[in-house]
């Protein structure tokens, strides 16, 4: 499930939970919207943090050039 997957559980929880008034025999309604928004946070919340650790990039090693001096060069 992606970022957009995420946000539509908790877009469609919340309006389960806050803007209807239906009554369903055998469903409460209101923690059925309370339990896809937090299932939409927490998959808010793993989607970020496996994103920031793919976007990590190693320190570049760093190469040291030496150069001879003039005076030892042998012209």
């Amino acid at each position: 499930m992606g970022l957009g997957g995420c946000i539509i559980l908790i877009a469609v929880g919340a309006i389960l939970t806050f803007a209807t008034d239906w009554e369903m025999e055998g469903i409460n309604l209101t923690v059925t919207g309370l339990i896809m928004m937090a299932v939409g946070i927490i998959g808010v919340a793993v989607f970020t943090s496996i994103a920031r650790r793919r976007r990590a990039v190693p320190p570049v090693a760093q190469t040291t050039v030496v150069e001879p001096d003039q005076e030892h060069r042998g012209y």
